[in-house]
């Protein structure tokens, strides 16, 4: 889940740009150096505003007063990566890979709206520089799992609407989990398209100013808050079918590389830390625990397909990173329950204490992964 970016509007003028507080370029880099990104409350500095195709490196710190998120956009307003939740005083590297062509670096403070942006252009050839036909293939591999993800969700989202407009609260609570499954896998691919998962996956503190309120926590909390089911949920259902149909189709458009693999992997760990651990995802239902395996299951996914590389270029790092994952599935299992759909016990049933447990599994690995973008493009 993350907060609604609205569309790009291609007409904003420089001027308006400026009233915005828009990102400034401080001078230009030189070849092969990092990008500073300096984000506050209001602006958003930038040391360089065009940089040669391949590999580029944002060394992002965050001086504002609220938690941040970064990220390099096409044109479209499509994803190439992005960090979320950047604290006040903290600081962050973002690796990611980019053809010749026009794009933006984008800082959101509170991590909603349009955010505050800086032009990046990037010059050099119009194809990816030869690499290590192993990444190659992780991307292939990749982009068939996220489409196989997606194709499996579409008839269990079908099952859980079907439920909804027969007015069957118990099915449709009992469908409700499963149907998240692929889309918590492959979350990081949804979300670079920018507007399918405010539509499909938004809480209601994460709505933006005269958003309506979709998806699937807005079912959730009629089926076990309200306990009803009406004419608008029965509509609403129909929609998020529709909305994730719709993500089925351009999930083979999506932009893949090896750094957005690695870098999906860690906002896959970040979604856990910020949502699944606090009980704040599925905060009426209380499988949180699901959307948790599913997350996790996706990280570790991108992580073996990167693996075979990422071991030739830092073994003492994959060693850990078998270990962490190891240590993480071993804490979840504990939790795993038969007597629920979903396979987990409720998460309201899960104390404080066994909160910090899963959290600190899940800090520890999501440490040595916020390596692996660096480590696959050594």
């Amino acid at each position: 889940m993350r907060a609604v970016r609205p569309t790009v509007i291609a007409a904003v003028t420089a001027a308006a740009l400026t009233a915005l507080s828009a990102c400034t370029a401080k001078s230009e880099a030189k070849d092969g150096d990092a990008i500073q990104v300096t984000a506050a409350d209001s602006t958003c500095d930038t040391s360089a505003t065009s940089v040669p195709a391949g590999q580029v490196t944002l060394k992002i710190e965050n001086k504002g007063a609220k938690a941040t998120e970064v990220e390099i956009l096409f044109p479209d307003d499509r994803i190439v990566s992005e960090k979320e939740n950047i604290g006040p005083g903290t600081k962050y590297t973002l690796t990611a890979e980019v053809k010749a062509g026009s794009y933006e670096i984008a800082c959101r403070p509170g991590m909603k709206g349009h955010g505050v942006r800086q032009k990046l252009t990037v010059t050099g050839g119009s194809t990816a520089a030869k690499r290590d036909p192993k990444l190659d293939r992780a991307v292939a591999e990749y982009r068939q799992y996220a489409q196989d993800q997606a194709d499996a969700t579409v008839p269990l989202a079908q099952k859980f609407a079907d439920a909804i407009k027969a007015g069957d609260l118990a099915a449709a609570k009992k469908a409700y989990a499963p149907s998240r499954l692929g889309w918590e896998r492959t979350e990081p691919v949804a979300e670079s398209f920018g507007d399918i998962d405010p539509k499909t996956d938004t809480r209601a503190d994460g709505l933006e100013k005269g958003q309506k309120w979709t998806g699937w926590h807005r079912l959730e909390k009629a089926l076990w808050a309200d306990k009803k089911i009406g004419a608008e949920e029965k509509t609403l259902a129909d929609q998020l079918v529709s909305d994730l149909k719709d993500w089925q189709r351009r999930v083979g458009k999506a932009e893949i590389t090896p750094t957005s693999m690695a870098n999906g992997a860690k906002e896959l760990l970040d979604e856990v830390a910020t949502g699944k651990v606090t009980g704040e995802e599925d905060r009426y239902s209380h499988t949180d625990l699901a959307d948790f395996k599913g997350n996790v299951e996706g990280a570790q996914k991108s992580y073996e397909l990167l693996k075979p590389v990422a071991v030739k270029n830092d073994p003492a790092l994959t060693k850990e990173l078998d270990k962490q994952f190891t240590a993480l599935d071993k804490v979840l299992d504990g939790y795993r329950s038969d007597q629920a759909s979903y396979g987990f016990v409720s998460y309201d049933k899960v104390t404080e204490t066994q909160r910090k447990e899963l959290s600190d599994a899940v800090n520890a690995l999501a440490e040595p992964l916020s390596k692996l973008a660096a480590a696959v493009v050594k």
